[in-house]
Parts: C-alpha cells; sequence; structure tokens
C-alpha cells in the first residue's frame, strides 16, 4: 500500500491525481503559502518539472501582487465532467473509404 502520509494535509487533498490543466486551475485558488507547500511537497516527491514550473509561476504571480481567485470550476473534478454533446464523430462526419496506399516502386503498384 502506498505511503499517503502528509497527502491529507496538502492544501489539495488529491494533488497527486490532478492532470496538469486542473492543477493551474484549482492553484489560483491558493494562497502563497500554500503554493509554497505544493511546490515543496513537489520537489521532494515526483519533482515534475512541468507541475515545478506551474506552480513557481503562480508563486511568482502572488509574490507580485496577484490575488488568490475561485479558479475554473470545471476544473475541480475534471474527471467527471459531463459531455454536452457527446462523440461529433458520425458517419455523416466521417471521410469516404479510401484504398491502402501502393507499396514498392511507380512500375510495381500494390
Amino acid at each position: 500500500m502506498a505511503d499517503d502520509s502528509g497527502r491529507s494535509t496538502l492544501p489539495l487533498p488529491d494533488y497527486d491525481q490532478l492532470p496538469l490543466g486542473a492543477l493551474e486551475s484549482r492553484g489560483r485558488s491558493l494562497s502563497a503559502e500554500e503554493v509554497e507547500e505544493l511546490l515543496a511537497h513537489e520537489r521532494t516527491h515526483a519533482d515534475r518539472l512541468p507541475v515545478t514550473q506551474v506552480l513557481t509561476a503562480r508563486l511568482e504571480q502572488l509574490q507580485s501582487g496577484a490575488r488568490p481567485t475561485q479558479g475554473d470550476p470545471a476544473a475541480l473534478r475534471p474527471e467527471k465532467r459531463e459531455s454536452r454533446a457527446g462523440s461529433r464523430v458520425s458517419p455523416a462526419t466521417s471521410p469516404e473509404p479510401s484504398p491502402p496506399p501502393p507499396h514498392g516502386t511507380p512500375e510495381q503498384q500494390g
């Protein structure tokens, strides 16, 4: 079983499962201290460059005077986001089938 010590006390309890876009959105609601806490956690655990870049950029924004906001409510649980129209793929939008490309030289077609 994985060690979850400290994870439930992070400012975002499901932090380790968040996609990068959701982290960026939800991170907007955090204070500088909370972002620092996540950054320290990230650096001592997975140390993923894209994640540290997002957190560092947000920390710099907060230190420059930005205020926490509510972030994007749709990013709270991106895995539970409902599809509005379903798939846009249908027989009407699919291309016509084509033969496979020829193999060999122009004189020797498939």
